[in-house]
């Protein structure tokens, strides 16, 4: 269902466009999709959101460019951890939100492509993760955990690891990663998470999906914001 979503995506592709790439296995499959279209002539840009995303892609024979050549470009196509009727999502899974979330905001477009399991009546059964910069790692948990309280949440904070280290993005950065259950007000606590000095970025992205393509049994059902 995924893979038909992203077949689906192409169909905003346009000869000449410049097209944010996304990260993680439900992006591959766009990437995979979008290779084949290269292949035979399609002339696009590619503007990768993590390494891994950048290293498929030139696997993949996808002409590349990044946002120091490109400060504005035609659209985004990436996965999600979920999403609500406002088509507000949880992303940074793979760990990419910081770039994903750049890369978002600099399109005109932001497609997301999912199956059903990633849509939600309220954002929150997937942990929100947290992208904080490594010095102060303590004391910047303490002050996200003072946040939820104001706002009445119990979470439970934890910090991203990988074979037993922490994780570390490809800027450089740690992940904590929030299990909160259902937020009540997504952009509020966007708001106040980013004004905690140390956090880095927050995997809540508000404003920024224009259309989610969700792949069910019975075809590709579209969702645009209004």
């Amino acid at each position: 269902m995924k893979k038909a979503a992203a077949i689906e995506a192409l169909k905003f592709v346009k000869p000449g466009m410049k097209i944010g790439l996304g990260t993680g296995s439900t992006a591959n499959h766009f990437i995979e999709a979008l290779s084949v279209k290269v292949k035979e002539g399609l002339n696009i840009l590619g503007v990768p959101t993590s390494r891994a995303s950048k290293d498929l892609a030139e696997k993949l024979g996808i002409t590349l460019t990044n946002l120091d050549a490109q400060a504005r470009i035609d659209l985004t196509v990436d996965g999600t951890d979920e999403f609500d009727s406002e088509l507000r999502l949880i992303k940074g899974g793979g760990g990419a939100l910081l770039f994903e979330k750049i890369v978002a905001s600099s399109s005109r477009t932001m497609i997301v492509i999912a199956d059903e399991s990633k849509k939600v009546k309220k954002l929150g059964k997937f942990p929100l993760p947290v992208e904080i910069n490594r010095f102060g790692t303590t004391a910047t948990a303490a002050k996200i955990e003072r946040v939820f309280a104001h706002l009445k949440l119990d979470a439970k904070l934890v910090l991203r690891l990988r074979d037993g280290k922490p994780f570390v993005t490809d800027g450089g950065h740690f992940i904590i990663d929030c299990t909160i259950g259902a937020i009540p007000e997504p952009q509020k606590l966007d708001v106040l998470l980013r004004s905690i000095p140390g956090v880095v970025e927050t995997g809540l992205f508000i404003g920024l999906c224009n259309i989610v393509l969700m792949g069910t049994p019975k075809g590709v059902k579209e969702f645009k914001r209004g």
